[in-house]
């Protein structure tokens, strides 16, 4: 029988529906899961308050949410019930949001943050808020104040950031789904890292509002969950205009989940190929083309094709995203230096120093990049390329700097673009380690994105892995 807290976000709301299960026995799944792995893998920053005790006794959800409830106004609650961890970065109302920083380690705000506010109203429970590289600006998740975090896989490795704490939280059954940002590969990363589906929606999609800025105009914001169709109903909940968030995109939300399960016969897709994508360890290179073989099996039109421009797309977001963090952080930077890790503080300082005139040849690029993708798009349904061009490297190991430039090699690029991309689960390589997929589609199409996501997720098998520590 599979554990409450290692059921899909579907089969846990048809259990709790049926009254096979309650809401109450799958939080305390995800908590003892939280007690048991949280020490060793530091997942979480904060436990929601009416969490932090030692079992179970004296706590209650509340109401009658643990029969998958109808709210007042008679609408299905779709998530009644469904435990998630919130990214450090989120604002929750009265529960401290730390960025990862000494500047937030106090920091409680009064209002939720739109997402969290659009996820509780259809039940979510916030187990409570998860590990990030210091204000996300990295990619290892190894915080110099709150303490490095583990991945699940392997506990001398990283897990990816800088969402690392939701993607372990993840793996791990801490939490049936999890919130994370991306503003170069930061949902995407620790989804390949640690084995589990990370979904970067179209720019504009999902509201920013009340989530620490790192970058204005590279910031998304995207779940991570153990299956495609978690993901799906997640961002059917979270997307959406938002009137009170500047960069929010006023344009109609699709059913994501009405054509999902449709496949991609006839399809064409783009099998990423060059010498950029080529800088890839070899097992990740054959991971990625028999999965388009997978699809291929399933009536999918394969085609390689030179994507090396991407390398363009990648630097200019690495400049965009220092300058724009250092421009955030800006006041902080001036007047308490020595309050950022040494890493953080070296690219803010990288950031601060870059010309307007470097600025402006990087927003030129991300124009260029974006009209490139949309004639790519014009000839291809998706684009299929690694996650990232190697598995979890070692904790002791290069600098964290060092790693960033590695890791979002094959993710920034669909940040300057802002375009929809998602990471999912290819198989281990031959060291146990997971491999990321990662497949991307023109701007607002996620919906068919999910369709051929889900297409491989069903013919590979490639669903419901869970690392050995998990399951102690």
């Amino acid at each position: 029988m599979t554990p409450p807290n290692f059921l899909s976000i579907g089969n846990a709301i048809h259990e709790l529906r049926a009254g096979t299960l309650s809401a109450q026995q799958l939080l305390d799944a995800c908590l003892d899961q939280v007690r048991r792995l949280n020490p060793t893998l530091n997942a979480f920053i904060t436990l929601t308050p009416e969490f932090q005790v030692s079992n179970a006794e004296g706590r209650s959800l509340g109401g009658d949410r643990g029969e998958g409830a109808v709210d007042r106004k008679g609408s299905e609650r779709s998530l009644d019930g469904i435990p998630i961890a919130v990214k450090d970065l989120f604002e929750t109302a009265n529960m401290r949001t730390t960025g990862g920083s000494l500047f937030f380690k106090d920091y409680v705000p009064t209002d939720d943050a739109t997402v969290i506010s659009r996820l509780k109203r259809a039940g979510a429970v916030v187990v409570g808020k998860t590990n990030t590289h210091e204000i996300a600006l990295g990619v290892t998740t190894q915080n110099p104040h709150f303490g490095a975090c583990h991945n699940p896989w392997d506990a001398a490795r990283i897990p990816g950031g800088s969402s690392g704490g939701s993607a372990v939280a993840v793996s791990t059954g801490m939490a049936l789904a999890g919130l994370g940002t991306d503003t170069g590969g930061s949902i995407r990363i620790p989804a390949s890292l640690c084995g589990v589906v990370g979904l970067k929606p179209t720019y504009g999609r999902v509201s920013v509002r009340g989530v620490i800025p790192l970058s204005w105009n590279l910031d998304h914001v995207g779940p991570l969950t153990n299956t495609v169709a978690d993901a799906a109903l997640l961002l059917q909940l979270m997307a959406g205009y938002d009137p009170d968030d500047a960069w929010s995109v006023d344009r109609g939300v699709d059913d994501y989940r009405a054509d999902l399960a449709k496949g991609v016969k006839g399809w064409r897709l783009a099998l990423g190929a060059g010498e950029y994508v080529a800088s890839a360890l070899p097992e990740i290179l054959e991971a990625v083309v028999q999965a388009a073989r997978v699809l291929e099996r399933e009536g999918a039109v394969i085609k390689d094709v030179d994507v090396s421009f991407l390398r363009e797309a990648a630097l200019a977001n690495g400049i965009m995203t220092q300058a724009d963090g250092a421009a955030f952080h800006r006041e902080r930077l001036a007047n308490h230096p020595e309050w950022f890790g040494a890493d953080v503080r070296r690219r803010l300082e990288a950031g601060r120093d870059e010309t307007s005139a470097e600025y402006s040849l990087a927003r030129r690029t991300q124009t260029e990049m974006k009209r490139r993708l949309d004639v790519l798009f014009e000839t291809y349904d998706v684009l299929m390329l690694p996650t990232t061009p190697i598995t979890a490297p070692l904790i002791q190991g290069d600098d964290a700097v060092d790693q960033a430039r590695r890791l979002t090699r094959f993710t920034a690029p669909f940040n300057l673009t802002g375009v929809p991309a998602i990471s999912l689960p290819c198989g281990l390589s031959s060291g146990g380690l997971p491999i990321g997929l990662q497949m991307v589609t023109r701007a607002w199409h996620e919906a068919r994105l999910l369709r051929g996501a889900l297409a491989y997720e069903k013919a590979s098998g490639e669903v419901g892995r869970r690392p050995p520590v998990a399951r102690a």
